[in-house]
């Protein structure tokens, strides 16, 4: 009975351990790298891209990966730290979860509300298949995460496009790469002329418009803006060493899961 009793006592006190899921980790910044999957060359790479493209797009990219998901399903372990972490702009919903889980060799990327339309879930289904999937089997991690980004920020945009087999229509890319030159000429020459017609009034026209207050294309002269703030209803960066975090974002299950 003694016997029973202490198999009993170690049961339930191991038991709350078994069944505890993944905690949430720290949000540190765009690169999140706790499974230690990504060199320092291109950490640092990734998290000056993902800075840069929120300033520019207002949307907020970050990365996770982790040792190992320890049983729970990836996608209520993304969700959760997704909605936890609140990427992404308030009102705009425009938040970006890249998860990776390292020894469960599963992938997720989880799109916020504002982005659902944009990047839909098929097409976050390819960029996992089809961009991140086949690096990650190679062992290019690095490659794997640039590569997705990349994608990822692409189709965000309306850039992306899906790797495939050539349809063999269309102009061959090296013929394609001459007319674009050609027409890049042309378009140069017409400007430059167009610019000597117009020199002669416009140096005389030059000092009254800016007695006026204005420069001389005719456009009011106004103060320059601080370069390291932007719109404050987005909350982006303030200057002067802001704490990382999310901005107010919500989600609600949009994106796509796989594998390696």
């Amino acid at each position: 009975m003694k016997r029973l009793w202490i198999l009993f006592t170690l049961v339930t006190l191991l038991l709350p351990f078994e069944a505890k899921a993944q905690g949430i980790p720290k949000l540190r910044g765009y690169v999140n790298d706790y499974g230690n999957m990504i060199s320092g060359p291109s950490r640092s790479r990734l998290e000056e891209e993902l800075r840069s493209y929120e300033q520019s797009d207002s949307t907020q990219l970050v990365i996770l990966t982790v040792p190992s998901l320890e049983g729970e399903p990836i996608e209520d372990y993304s969700i959760k730290v997704a909605e936890a972490w609140k990427l992404g702009q308030a009102r705009k919903d425009n938040g970006i979860l890249f998860l990776v889980s390292r020894d469960d060799r599963k992938m997720r990327i989880e799109v916020g509300r504002g982005l659902e339309g944009r990047l839909t879930d098929l097409m976050a289904g390819r960029i996992i298949d089809l961009v991140v999937k086949p690096r990650f089997k190679r062992g290019d991690f690095d490659g794997g995460f640039a590569a997705g980004v990349a994608s990822l920020i692409d189709a965000t945009r309306g850039e992306f496009k899906a790797e495939g087999k050539d349809s063999g229509k269309g102009v061959p890319p090296f013929q394609a790469s001459w007319l674009l030159l050609l027409a890049a000429l042309i378009l140069f020459f017409l400007f430059l002329s167009a610019g000597r017609r117009r020199a002669i009034p416009d140096r005389l026209a030059t000092r009254n418009d800016w007695n006026r207050g204005r420069s001389p294309g005719g456009f009011i002269v106004l103060p320059p803006r601080r370069s390291d703030r932007m719109d404050s209803e987005n909350g982006i960066f303030g200057g002067g060493g802001e704490t990382f975090g999310g901005r107010g974002g919500t989600f609600g299950g949009g994106g796509a899961s796989g594998d390696w």
